[in-house]
Parts: structure tokens; C-alpha cells; sequence
């Protein structure tokens, strides 16, 4: 690899890992101003549910559009287009004095990020098909880092500085995604069309409707569903598991834990992740620890339940790294973007499911035990679909 080749590729993986934390900046921007959102706009808990809802919501339903852009248009013009709504939908939110208009803006920016997480895995394929797994785990590291960003810096130093005001709180975390876009397209115009491996070209008669007939599309599916609805669902009930082990001064630690555990996993993944991807015994062993964690968080008291669920966010960002490689991994190159799209349309369904599963468990038995149940199972179906990736041989045969 020459000096200018590999300078571009050493570019284009931090514009990955850049992209990847505008995934999740303007999402995880919105808890820690939940109580400015009580007070302005008198919004009830529920109100607040529906609010947070909204994006793993759209991540759903514009992830098959966002594969139609992507053949219509190409990678990156769908990159961009889901930058931009990202940052406007963000910056919206704080433009209008309703509760309509919150909502509205948020489908907006929900959209532009689906359609950024659909578009990441086929330019993974794209630009480093030999190093598939180092190039997700570089963006998924941003993702996870841009979970934390907003949430530790919001309080202490952006709100200071806009006066307490969470319109404008929304318009700066809006700020690091338009500047992400302009790299992008500034990229585009430094490299040119055969520089960006042809990523910026429209293939008008490019499938775009995932097979919904493939099984391959519901193993990726149930095994980054799985992924998805122990982080998310795990999350939402963490508190009341921490109040019915009557440790409610540890609620903060135990979320703390699950979220913060995912950076270590994120960092040791770089230069693990190319040797994992295709080792069936890596998603075993990490569905299997992640029952574990959650029947020890269920077994357990105290600290200990912040421990094992720090350990769970850890096992969780080894298998998401693991699972978003895969569509680029087992797909045909002209296919992983609609193989992506049935993928995140099956997985975050699945989150939004469970959830209402483990609420409904929770509320008509009274037991944590049984509220959980579902959650510890979740690891079991990514051990059971752990053969899954012994289909690349299988298909890279097939494409010869």
C-alpha cells in the first residue's frame, strides 16, 4: 500500500468513527434536559416514553427507504441526505414553542439517522472489504462514545453556556453532525469519484427491497434484535430492578455502569474484531455471558448489580460490533445495503416488542424475575444463531 493510499484510508476511518458518534449524539441528547422538557412544555412520563421512543422507532421504519436512496443515489449522496436530516431535524426540535413540533422534529432527525446506519455497512464493504471487521468497529466505537458525549457534557458545560435553555442545547449537539456532513462532502470533492471506491455512484437498477424470503435477513435480524433489546429494554427497567432490590441509591450507578461498560469492549474490539467476526464460538460465548449477567443481576444484591451490569454493557458492545460486520461479511457487494435495511427493520422492531413484552410481565406478576425473563433469553437466541456466520464460506463459494 502506498503512503497516499494508505493516508486516505487512515481519512476515511476517522470520518467513519466521526459518523458513527453522530449516530447517537443528537438522540442521547435529549435525558439530560428531560427535566426542562417537564417544566416548559409540561410534558407528562408518558409523554417522555413516546419522545424517546420515536428514534429506534424510525432506525425501524426508514431503514428499507434509506436502502432505496442508497440505489438510486449511492452511498454517499444517502450519507449525506442522512446527515443533513439528522442535523436539521435536531436543531428543529428547539425551533418551535409546541409539543407537536418536538415530535415532528424528531421523526425528521430519527429518519436521517436510519438512513446513516443503513448506508455504513455497505460502505464498509466498499472502502476496506479486506478489513470488514476494523472499519465497524472503528465507527461503532464513535457510536458508543457519542452515547456518552452528550450525557456527561450536556449538564456541567453546554447548558451553562446557552442559559439553561434546551432549545439551544438541541441546536449545538446539532452542530457536530452538519460539520461531519461538510467533511464528508468535502472528501468527496478531495478524492473524486474512483478515490471513493465508486460509493458516490447511482445504480438505478440496484435492488432495494430486502428478501424477505432469505433466512439470512431474520438471523441478522434476531441476533442485532437481541443485541438491541437487552441494551434498551435493560435500560428502562434497570431503575425499577435497583428500587425492588431496595438499593434505589444505586439507579445512577447501575445505568452508569451498563453504559460506560461498552467503551472498554468498543477500544479492545479495534484490533480484535477482523479475528472475531467469523468465529462462531465469538457469538456463543457472548450470548451465553449475557444470560448470565442478567440472571445474576436478578440473583444478586447491592454492588453486585451494578457489577454484572456493567459486564453485561461490555458483552453487549462485543456482539453489536460483531453483528453490524455481518452484513457486509455474508451479503453479495450489491446487496448489503438491502440486506442492512431487513436487518435493522427486524432488530429494532424486536427492541420496541420486548420492551412492551416486559413491561406487560412486569406489571401483571409484581417479580423482577419474571419482568427479566425474556431479557435473559435474548442471549440465548444469539448462541443458538451463532452458525450463522459459517455462511461465508457457503456464499463467497456461491459468488465464484
Amino acid at each position: 500500500m502506498s503512503a497516499e493510499s494508505a493516508g486516505r484510508s487512515v481519512t476515511v476511518l476517522l470520518l467513519f468513527w466521526l459518523v458513527g458518534a453522530c449516530l447517537r449524539i443528537t438522540v442521547l441528547a435529549v435525558p439530560p434536559v428531560v427535566p426542562l422538557l417537564h417544566a416548559d412544555l409540561h410534558l407528562s412520563e408518558t409523554g417522555i416514553g413516546w419522545l424517546s421512543s420515536l428514534p429506534p422507532m424510525l432506525f425501524a421504519i426508514a431503514a428499507v427507504p434509506g436502502a432505496l436512496l442508497i440505489a438510486r443515489f449511492g452511498m454517499l449522496p444517502a450519507l449525506l441526505t442522512g446527515l443533513l436530516l439528522s442535523a436539521a431535524g435536531s436543531a428543529a426540535r428547539g425551533a418551535f414553542a409546541s409539543t407537536a413540533s418536538l415530535f415532528i422534529a424528531t421523526i425528521v432527525m430519527g429518519a436521517g439517522i436510519s438512513i446513516v446506519q443503513t448506508v455504513m455497512p455497505p460502505l464498509v464493504r466498499a472502502w476496506f472489504p479486506q478489513r470488514i471487521g476494523l472499519a465497524t468497529s472503528v465507527y461503532t466505537n464513535g457510536l458508543l462514545v457519542g452515547e456518552v458525549i452528550p450525557v456527561g457534557l450536556t449538564i456541567p458545560l453546554v447548558l451553562p453556556l446557552v442559559r439553561q435553555s434546551w432549545r439551544l442545547d438541541f441546536v449545538v449537539w446539532s452542530v457536530p453532525v452538519l460539520a461531519v456532513m461538510l467533511l464528508v462532502k468535502l472528501a468527496m470533492r478531495s478524492y473524486g469519484a474512483a478515490g471513493m471506491a465508486g460509493a458516490n455512484q447511482s445504480m438505478p437498477q440496484r435492488r432495494w427491497w430486502p428478501d424477505w424470503r432469505d433466512p439470512l435477513i431474520w438471523r441478522l435480524g434476531l441476533i442485532l434484535g437481541s443485541v438491541n433489546a437487552t441494551y434498551f429494554v435493560t435500560n428502562a427497567f434497570l431503575p425499577d430492578l435497583m428500587i425492588a432490590a431496595r438499593r434505589p441509591d444505586l439507579v445512577s450507578s447501575a445505568l452508569t455502569a451498563i453504559n460506560v461498560g461498552q467503551l472498554p469492549a468498543s477500544f479492545l474490539m479495534l484490533p480484535l474484531a477482523e479475528r472475531l467476526v467469523k468465529q462462531p464460538w465469538s457469538y456463543a460465548s457472548t450470548g451465553l455471558l449475557a444470560t448470565l449477567c442478567v440472571v445474576a443481576m436478578l440473583v444478586t444484591r447491592g454492588y453486585w448489580i451494578v457489577f454484572w451490569a456493567g459486564l453485561l454493557g461490555f458483552t453487549g458492545a462485543v456482539t453489536l460490533i460483531l453483528a453490524l460486520a455481518l452484513p457486509s461479511i455474508l451479503s453479495a457487494a450489491d446487496d448489503v445495503h438491502r440486506t442492512t435495511a431487513g436487518m435493522f427493520t427486524i432488530s429494532y422492531s424486536c427492541a420496541m416488542v420486548l420492551s412492551v413484552i416486559v413491561g406487560w410481565l412486569w406489571d401483571a406478576t409484581h417479580l423482577p424475575l419474571v419482568g427479566f425473563a425474556p431479557i435473559a433469553l435474548c442471549g440465548l437466541v444469539i448462541a443458538a444463531l451463532a452458525s450463522t456466520v459459517r455462511r461465508v464460506d457457503e456464499r463467497s463459494a456461491a459468488t465464484v
